[in-house]
């Protein structure tokens, strides 16, 4: 069976993400969200938060499963038996540092490959930056995220007001 792992920050997980996790759940038998608790950004959701609308997105499909994870992204793959790591791309940026982390993730774990989609022409614009501060201005956000998140959202800007 092959296992495939999509690590991130997910805060939150958004349409762009999600539109990743189905095209990876019809090549692999399993994919395991991962849901990284110490990046080094500026949260706006816990670990638990994201962890829980990562979970509450993906209830449909069954070979999908949401984990936390801190430390190396190669420690979370061997962990849960990862033969493959799946990363959107939007655009070149994107391409240029998933390329730097696959040259050190291949050198610390030379048996996990990476396999990039090329995000769809609808979310390339879309980031969880980009849609924070959308929705911190009370933007329209609806059709970006499931609609867990965009509750999520409001709540989070309106206890923060």
């Amino acid at each position: 069976m092959t296992t495939a792992i999509y690590p991130g920050s997910f805060d939150p997980i958004t349409n762009g993400h999600l539109e990743i996790v189905h095209r990876a759940a019809k090549l692999f038998e399993r994919v395991v969200i991962g849901v990284y608790s110490k990046p080094d950004k500026n949260l706006l959701f816990t670990t638990e938060e994201r962890v829980d609308m990562a979970r509450k997105a993906t209830t449909k499909l069954s070979n999908v499963e949401v984990r936390p994870f801190g430390g190396l992204t190669v420690g979370f793959a061997r962990e849960v038996g990862a033969q493959v790591m799946v990363r959107g791309l939007r655009m070149t940026l994107d391409f240029e540092r998933e390329f730097d982390m696959a040259m050190m993730n291949k050198k610390l774990y030379p048996e996990l490959e990476l396999v990039c989609f090329m995000a769809a022409q609808e979310y390339q614009f879309l980031s969880s930056s980009l849609l924070k501060e959308v929705a911190g201005l009370e933007g329209a956000i609806d059709d970006l995220v499931p609609p867990p998140v965009a509750e999520a959202l409001r709540k989070k800007n309106q206890e923060s007001s």
